[in-house]
């Protein structure tokens, strides 16, 4: 039952979020010197909860919109496949991810309490947009755009927690692991193109279609590294973060390789993995670079 559970929360995705905390902390670290470690924890714990809870709602939604039952699941894509093969009932998944979304959300005001009116709006948004999600906010076509706002949103309150301060840094490295996060979205809604286009969902993918869709695919990387660069220039980002850019060829070769493979779903699996190294890699060498600019 505990696999089961683990499969259906999608363990490996929650990097993201670790990810995206770790960022958050690494730059307060970076311009403070000092970190409040049970914030951190509280944060890392809370964000995890959210990030749990989108999971499994939008399993649960996609399977009460019969998608999940229609599309031909791989290792990357197609949902976890816990409710078409009768592993958990809907209900207990919803009652999850309802109860994840509680846990994050009473985590969540107590930095509300303590921070104030900032991590309240970040946790308000946040609250709405993972119940909505897997219904208005994917069918209107604004997933990717969501997943960056969030991106953004958890490093930003991750800082703001930590330093009582906005600043540009965090923003722009919040787009930064938003748009990495978006790019996997982005990738692996490939395979689901058919079941999600019959069911009335609007990925971005289905908006231009998949030959375009696979041009559209340079624009995250694109604006990963040219924040990045950006950032290092204005001397808004610590000169190490250009560490990132080892990632390069990782991208180019997912690039070419999606561009050969956009209507194989069983070929489309090495790309998405590849996609996914590229994100996580991108994401964890940024912290690296920031700490590294701090003990240098």
């Amino acid at each position: 039952m505990l696999s089961t559970w683990i499969r259906v929360i999608r363990i490996r995705f929650l990097l993201a979020s670790v990810i995206a905390v770790s960022v958050g902390l690494a730059l307060s670290w970076w311009q403070t010197q000092q970190i409040d470690v049970l914030s951190a924890i509280l944060t890392l714990g809370g964000v995890l909860a959210l990030h749990a809870s989108v999971d499994l709602l939008n399993d649960y939604w996609d399977f009460k919109r019969g998608i999940d039952t229609n599309t031909k699941r791989t290792q990357m894509s197609g949902g976890t496949g816990v409710l078409p093969e009768g592993l958990l009932k809907p209900s207990q998944v919803y009652r999850a991810g309802i109860g994840f979304l509680i846990l994050g959300s009473i985590i969540g005001s107590y930095f509300v309490y303590i921070n104030g009116i900032i991590i309240g709006v970040i946790l308000g948004f946040a609250i709405l947009s993972i119940y909505f999600y897997s219904t208005k906010i994917v069918d209107s076509g604004l997933a990717e755009l969501f997943v960056t706002i969030k991106g953004t949103m958890i490093v930003l309150g991750t800082f703001f927690i930590q330093t009582s301060e906005i600043t540009i840094t965090p923003i722009l490295a919040g787009i930064v692991v938003g748009v990495l996060s978006s790019l996997v979205l982005f990738i692996t809604s490939f395979p689901d193109f058919d079941a999600d286009k019959s069911k009335g969902r609007k990925t971005l993918v289905i908006s231009v279609g998949k030959e375009k869709a696979t041009a559209i695919f340079w624009i995250f990387p694109i604006i990963t590294y040219g924040i990045i660069i950006l950032g290092v220039f204005l001397e808004t980002f610590p000169v190490f973060s250009l560490i990132t850019l080892v990632t390069i060829p990782i991208i180019i070769q997912s690039g070419r390789d999606l561009k050969k493979s956009f209507q194989n779903d069983v070929q489309m699996v090495p790309v998405m993995k590849k996609t996914l190294t590229f994100s996580r890699i991108t994401g964890a060498l940024l912290v690296v670079g920031i700490l590294f600019n701090f003990v240098y």
